[in-house]
């Protein structure tokens, strides 16, 4: 029985993360659920999963939650340093890291540290801090295991491949509800309109990430510290069906690649089951209701975040870490109809060519990036 820790349990990826714990009774247990704001939710998940602790981030919630709570042997905490504390809990047996944005980056390490083995679904702590995050994955011994359904499709394609060199790996994107479409059309696009992807279910600021192709973007520099690559070494095509979710190839030439339907369940089992493949009752590929399947090159003249996730990487340092924080700015900033769609790339831009640089930065280097180019992008706003 593996003891699971779910940090962001109230999103899409800890949602469904309890649905594969439910499927699997045997194997997974919940030990600790987490949530930013979504009261309702925790009380409800917390009632029907019974775990060992609850923590809520926003403190104002945690009379409410005591209060519902009561009656079951549950631990109740609040706040951001609670979070840091329980994935150290000796009972804890893996962390789902599932908490959205930057915030992910403090627990991330403290579970390191504390030698936790980590499903991470949140792109960020790749994005914001790599270097530092792998580096100390390596030292201290611990696994990290993409629940990303890219990701995960790269880590299943190189099982059995770890001797073997890497050619490149191709990311495979939807191209969102804006592919094809140009500028014009673009800039008068409704929030509404950028929150309805075609083909996967998710959070708002991952949707309207998707939408713009900075998730692409996020994505690629994650692969980049995931898996010791170069940026030359990462390849983005489109592929509107979302059924092969990436590919390796490697130097011979050959290329694998990892098929199924979109859903995230599946690389949310994987990670946390690994190495063993679980049954399940998931819906199955029937590739006759897929007889075709096509592919295309990325429009990053219109879709300009993908390529300055690209020039980030390339420059590395904290450029990624400005990169995330501007965006997240920016994507809020949008939700709200602040800027417009195209407005998202020139409040990031600006951003990058604003905010001090720093080639080799510490985490209290990235901290201090991270809310430098928020205030940056809020002024220019």
């Amino acid at each position: 029985m593996k003891k699971i820790a779910i940090l962001g349990s109230t999103g899409s990826i800890g949602t469904q993360a309890l649905e594969v714990i439910q499927e699997h009774p045997d194997q997974f247990e919940v030990e600790v659920l987490t949530a930013g704001k979504n009261i309702e939710l925790l009380i409800s998940q917390a009632q029907i999963f019974h775990p060992n602790v609850v923590v809520i981030q926003d403190e104002m919630h945690y009379q409410k939650l005591h209060e519902a709570l009561s009656s079951l042997d549950i631990q109740v905490y609040a706040g951001k340093e609670a979070i840091d504390q329980v994935v150290e809990m000796g009972s804890v047996d893996m962390v789902l890291m599932a908490i959205v944005g930057f915030a992910a980056l403090s627990p991330t390490l403290k579970a390191i540290d504390a030698r936790k083995p980590i499903a991470i679904a949140n792109k960020e702590v790749f994005v914001v801090a790599g270097e530092l995050v792998t580096k100390r994955a390596r030292e201290m011994g611990v696994n990290l295991y993409p629940v990303d359904s890219e990701h995960s499709a790269i880590f299943q394609c190189l099982a059995g491949e770890f001797e073997n060199p890497i050619e490149k790996i191709i990311l495979t994107a939807s191209g969102g509800p804006f592919r094809g479409k140009d500028r014009n059309f673009i800039e008068k696009v409704s929030v509404k309109e950028a929150l309805n992807h075609p083909n996967w279910a998710m959070g708002k600021k991952v949707s309207i990430d998707s939408a713009s192709m900075m998730n692409k973007g996020l994505e690629v520099i994650e692969a980049r510290w995931l898996f010791g690559l170069k940026p030359e070494q990462i390849e983005v095509l489109i592929h509107p069906q979302s059924i092969v979710h990436s590919m390796v190839q490697f130097a011979d030439g050959s290329i694998k690649a990892q098929l199924g339907l979109p859903d995230m369940k599946l690389p949310i089992q994987y990670a946390m089951s690994y190495p063993k493949r679980l049954k399940n009752n998931f819906p199955r590929l029937d590739f006759a209701q897929y007889p075709q399947l096509t592919f295309e090159s990325p429009d990053m003249h219109n879709f300009r975040n993908l390529a300055l996730a690209y020039e980030a990487l390339k420059k590395g340092g904290n450029m990624p870490c400005i990169l995330n924080a501007a965006n997240e700015v920016a994507v809020e900033a949008f939700l709200q109809e602040k800027i417009n769609f195209l407005q998202i790339s020139d409040l990031i831009e600006r951003s990058m060519q604003t905010t001090d640089f720093i080639s080799h930065p510490t985490y209290d280097d990235y901290r201090m990036s991270d809310e430098e180019a928020r205030k940056r992008a809020k002024l220019f706003i």
